[in-house]
């Protein structure tokens, strides 16, 4: 059974900022954040007070106003991939612990603080993940994994807790999952009823229905 609730070990905010070069050219990035060290902090319909984006088409936005990544995943990235890991190792502004992306649904409904929170998609990594971790196989390494944490829009913005806090499920639409979306677009072979009930998903982001609605055409053409 899911986790009616979800720890948040460290909240984390960044603004854009040089990250590194690719074909010679500097990445400008928010993917390298910070814990904030308050009590609380206010949370708004694009993102928590003191983070920022600076590719406003890949990243941010109503449907990307938050992204969450499991500590759950840790210990196989430590084995598995010898990456260390800590809160923001991936980008993310929430670092939870408790669930993982199949104990979460697209469309889940979290309480945070005086907040509302819905989950709309998986996150797809990019380059700028491996400039981030110093490692190109991340992302690779995420996507052939699955372990690639989710994006939350906020419903009701307000002031939400920053420390001993945790994210209460109010309501499950009882949809595909985010792993289960998230293999949906990147699988090599994905069954074309699941790609259907993705793209029916109630609280799916418009992004990713798109993507899954371009998968749905290879099967009919």
């Amino acid at each position: 059974m899911s986790p009616e609730s979800i720890s948040i070990l460290s909240v984390n905010v960044g603004v854009p900022a040089i990250i590194g070069t690719a074909n010679g050219e500097e990445v400008l990035s928010g993917i390298a954040k910070q814990a904030v060290a308050v009590d609380s902090i206010l949370l708004r319909t694009l993102g928590i007070a003191g983070d920022g984006q600076a590719d406003l088409e890949a990243h941010g936005g109503v449907d990307k106003a938050v992204y969450a990544y499991p500590s759950d995943h840790w210990r196989w990235w430590e084995v598995e991939k010898k990456l260390l890991c800590a809160p923001n190792t991936f980008g993310e502004n929430l670092t939870l612990a408790g669930a993982d992306e199949n104990d979460v649904c697209i469309g889940d409904r979290f309480e945070w603080g005086d907040a509302l929170l819905e989950v709309s998609q998986p996150r797809a990594p990019c380059f700028k993940l491996a400039i981030h971790t110093g490692r190109p196989d991340v992302p690779q390494a995420m996507t052939l994994s699955a372990r690639c944490g989710w994006y939350l829009r906020v419903i009701a913005g307000g002031v939400v807790p920053a420390r001993q806090a945790t994210l209460l499920r109010m309501t499950t639409r009882r949809s595909p999952t985010v792993r289960e979306s998230f293999l949906a677009l990147f699988a090599k072979a994905p069954n074309s009823d699941a790609l259907r009930r993705i793209h029916d998903a109630p609280g799916l982001s418009e992004a990713w229905r798109h993507a899954i609605n371009k998968k749905i055409a290879t099967f009919q053409g």
